[in-house]
């Protein structure tokens, strides 16, 4: 009787759960998401999370700070003003996927969109601009952390691959170009292109090829001292190839100011958020603008120190506050001097709200002024000689002066100052190979300032210009010496163990700040 009644109890959960099972797997997808592939959407998130991974982290407080642009009086965000925190750098990898997809994954995303469109030959120019981004997303990580995840990243889908190999960073680099000059070659002016989806360049074939083309340039420049042989040929493939000369070309993204936080400029939404919130106010990182940087600015009499840079000022107690441009009031905070808010806090400079800080600021992708600077040491190491290098110099000072008018009227620069700046700071025609090379290296460092800190990072580290010196706050993490590269994350030591201390033994044993990648002799 028990038993029976055991049993009658158990039927109706019985059906109950054979019910629920009925129908269970399709309540269980997400009616809001994609099942397939969208190529365009994909694409144009790639290049959206590709440019604004972990800004405020990496390019604002870690080589933001270490290439001396910024400051802080903190020690909790002074992974580049005194060398602490390397948590910053390892945000970067979040390049690979992670929980905030709205600025993680573009290697995920960019490898599922070459795979929907390596399906069709029509498809061939979506497929050769996805692959020439996709070296762009590539070469900033490599660049960052030296050997990672190259040939089996974003494979735990596809081949159910969760633990990729570090792959080294001589080959990624040797693949990376070839991708770049076989992407190049295969575009078709008979097929479709990403069009709207595509936000830098709308589709437009013969500007993506000049962008395959400066970045081809940007890659080969950066094995100069490793493998001169290598840097001179695709150095000269890339130039007879077609780079970015013309302002016309420059490879922008555009931001619009709104409600839709994700439609504004990264960089005015990580600076205001994270620091520059209101003028008076202790800013939450406690930063300013460097020392370094003001100084170079004042000594050089460079007028973009006008369009970047303000004091706050007020007339009395009780006016309000002024963004004041004039130079005599501008003044950088030194790196790694204090501990705590500087009693003289307020009269360091800050970012310009009327440029740097707009959210409908446009971002620099790439400029004609980067590969003119480009060019110019092309030129001084004999590889270029349809120019001379104090020609390309003087046509990348020009860009990158003018370039700032794309901010609004604030960020207007007139002829007559550039021709002022360029009487003053002229190229030393007279000088020696070194000399030059600082000059080129220097000019680089403040050209591509707050657009591109990776690439300063990384030509500083390749050249060592600018000369900077560094700081030796107590209890650094590098005994003194400029951080020269990122830390891969502790969870690769655990989820990814085997391949990660391989990667870390073919480097010199060590993951952090000290190390150096493969090119940086």
């Amino acid at each position: 009787m028990k038993k029976f009644l055991r049993l009658l109890y158990l039927a109706p959960a019985a059906l109950l759960f054979a019910s629920c099972d009925n129908g269970f797997e399709e309540m269980n997808i997400n009616p809001n998401a994609s099942l397939e592939v969208v190529p365009g959407f994909l694409f144009t998130r790639a290049q959206l999370s590709a440019v604004s991974n972990n800004y405020t982290g990496a390019a604002y407080l870690t080589i933001g700070g270490s290439m001396q642009h910024f400051a802080t009086y903190k020690e909790v965000p002074a992974a580049g003003d005194k060398y602490f925190n390397y948590t910053y750098s390892t945000g970067s990898w979040g390049m690979y996927g992670g929980t905030d997809q709205t600025t993680q994954g573009a290697v995920i995303d960019i490898e599922q969109v070459i795979d929907a469109l390596s399906k069709s030959a029509d498809d061939v120019n979506k497929l050769s601009s996805s692959r020439i981004w996709r070296a762009y997303i590539y070469h900033r990580l490599t660049d960052l952390y030296g050997d990672i995840p190259y040939s089996d990243a974003a494979k735990a889908l596809t081949d159910k691959n969760y633990t990729p190999k570090y792959d080294q960073q001589s080959a990624i680099y040797a693949d990376l170009l070839k991708e770049l000059e076989a992407s190049i070659n295969a575009f078709d002016a008979s097929k479709t292109t990403f069009a709207k989806a595509d936000l830098i360049y709308g589709g437009d074939i013969t500007k993506w090829k000049k962008f395959g083309y400066s970045l081809m340039l940007r890659l080969g420049m950066r094995l100069t001292q490793v493998d001169p042989a290598m840097a001179k040929t695709w150095v000269q493939k890339a130039i007879a190839g077609g780079v970015i000369t013309s302002d016309s070309d420059i490879a922008t993204i555009a931001y619009v100011d709104g409600s839709v936080t994700a439609s504004r400029n990264f960089i005015a939404t990580g600076l205001m958020n994270s620091d520059y919130i209101s003028p008076g106010a202790d800013n939450v990182e406690g930063g300013k603008f460097a020392k370094t940087l003001i100084d170079h600015l004042k000594t050089t009499k460079d007028p973009r120190l006008n369009v970047i840079s303000v004091v706050w000022t007020k007339a009395s107690a009780n006016a309000p506050y002024v963004a004041d441009t004039a130079t005599a009031l501008q003044k950088g905070m030194p790196n790694a001097a204090f501990n705590s808010r500087p009693a003289d806090f307020d009269t360091y400079s800050e970012p310009n709200p009327a440029t740097i800080l707009k959210y409908n600021a446009p971002l620099l992708v790439f400029t004609s002024a980067e590969v003119h600077l480009l060019l110019a040491e092309a030129s001084l190491r004999g590889w270029y000689t349809a120019t001379t290098a104090e020609a390309e110099y003087n046509s990348a000072v020009t860009s990158g002066l003018k370039q700032w008018t794309l901010f609004g009227t604030a960020g207007v620069i007139s002829d007559a100052k550039i021709n002022a700046y360029l009487a003053a700071n002229a190229f030393k025609t007279a000088g020696t190979v070194d000399e030059k090379m600082e000059q080129i290296g220097t000019q680089k460092w403040v050209t591509l300032f707050l657009e591109d800190e990776y690439e300063i990072f990384s030509n500083w580290r390749r050249t060592g210009y600018p000369k900077l010196t560094p700081t030796n706050y107590p209890g650094n993490l590098t005994g003194g010496k400029i951080p020269t590269r990122f830390q891969i994350p502790d969870s690769e030591g655990t989820y990814n163990k085997d391949n990660f201390i391989e990667a870390r033994t073919r480097q010199g044993g060590t993951n952090d700040l000290s190390s150096v990648v493969w090119w940086d002799k």
